[in-house]
């Protein structure tokens, strides 16, 4: 895709510092470096979002992750976790129309990253949530 920062990363137009890389995924270090080590994993190939993967790529990017967090693990000991993040449309935080992954290392509480969820728990039913249930799992029947 012609304005696609990440295209142009893979082609070689803008400089990256390279983490991993094999025929259909690279990882880099992301610019904003969260905490140390904060690397994004994409495909190669454009692919917009997690909507837009075929099974097969998608099966073949996700599975570099693990291989890219162990030797995250093995570069800075002093991780004690690791957050993978991936926003998927403006709605939900993405803001590079290229599917990414963020491999974000975790050191302490404070480390300047941090995810909160509301409870909703008392919103809900067990008729309400079993609506839910079948309406989803209806779609993958």
């Amino acid at each position: 895709m012609e304005d696609c920062i990440f295209c142009k990363i893979v082609a070689g137009e803008i400089p990256c510092h390279k983490v991993y890389e094999d025929e259909l995924v690279l990882a880099f270090l992301d610019i904003s470096q969260v905490t140390p080590g904060h690397t994004l994993v994409i495909p190669k190939q454009h692919v917009t979002d997690i909507f837009a993967y075929e099974d097969d790529l998608a099966g073949q990017v996700f599975a570099r992750i693990p291989k890219i967090a162990r030797a995250m693990e093995q570069a800075f000991p002093d991780m004690k976790g690791l957050n993978i993040v991936n926003n998927n449309r403006p709605l939900a935080y993405q803001s590079v129309f290229h599917s990414h992954f963020h491999l974000i290392p975790r050191y302490h509480k404070e480390d300047g990253f941090g995810l909160t969820f509301t409870n909703h728990q008392a919103d809900y039913d067990a008729e309400s949530l079993g609506q839910i249930a079948s309406k989803l799992s209806n779609q993958l029947s």
